[in-house]
């Protein structure tokens, strides 16, 4: 299969930020809210954009809340933030070999700077489309589609990879081949449901994928 142009997700697919966001939304909840929540309920707000997340908890205070949730987030990136394993070295291989490298994430785009910053990939990929560059969050096909128009990219060519089920409905939306994680925190059986044209154990699973190994 030729692929020449590959897109990934952030959290939870190139960097380890489960535990930051998970402290994140604890740290707002018992400010905003009396109710009691599991680590399991917290999970299943990692994914969606943040507004959509809290507005889960009040719809009257999200502003309050997105503000308490992005300082406590913003002043801990470096506690938390890394690659997962082989990430590095594989972005490395592949912008080396000479692939379009873009990420495509439902965070604010200096955030995600930050965390390309602290885990060692700064200068590594040729486009970024955070949450505050399109209208509509995945998996409308909107952000992909934007990064493609910055990459010049052709959808028969171009590979999403992600670890939610949001990042693999993005791309089939947006017409280009997908690839789940197995190191997603929602579990592969999770993306598998959604038809993934590949499954990474780790990313180096990669390379062997697009032929650079």
């Amino acid at each position: 299969m030729q692929i020449e142009t590959i897109l990934f997700d952030l959290d939870g697919t190139l960097i380890d930020t489960n535990e930051l966001i998970i402290a994140s939304f604890t740290h707002t909840l018992e400010q905003f809210s009396d109710k009691s929540y599991t680590r399991e309920e917290i999970m299943d707000f990692i994914g969606p954009p943040l507004v959509d997340s809290l507005k889960k908890i009040d719809p009257n205070r999200i502003e309050e809340m997105m503000e308490a949730y992005r300082v406590h987030n913003y002043a801990n990136h470096e506690k938390y933030v890394k690659a997962y394993p082989t990430v590095v070295d594989t972005m490395i291989a592949l912008k080396e070999a000479g692939f379009k490298l873009g990420i495509v994430t439902t965070k604010l785009n200096h955030a995600a700077q930050l965390g390309l910053e602290l885990s060692g990939m700064k200068n590594i990929f040729d486009s970024l489309i955070g949450l505050d560059d399109v209208t509509h969050a995945k998996p409308h096909p909107e952000p992909i589609l934007t990064a493609m128009g910055e990459l010049k990219a052709n959808p028969m060519t171009t590979l999403m990879v992600g670890d939610n089920y949001h990042d693999i409905e993005a791309g089939h939306n947006a017409g280009v081949k997908t690839a789940g994680v197995a190191w997603t925190i929602k579990g592969r059986e999770v993306l598998e449901a959604h038809d993934p044209d590949f499954m990474l154990e780790e990313m180096s699973d990669l390379l062997q994928i697009v032929g650079v190994k």
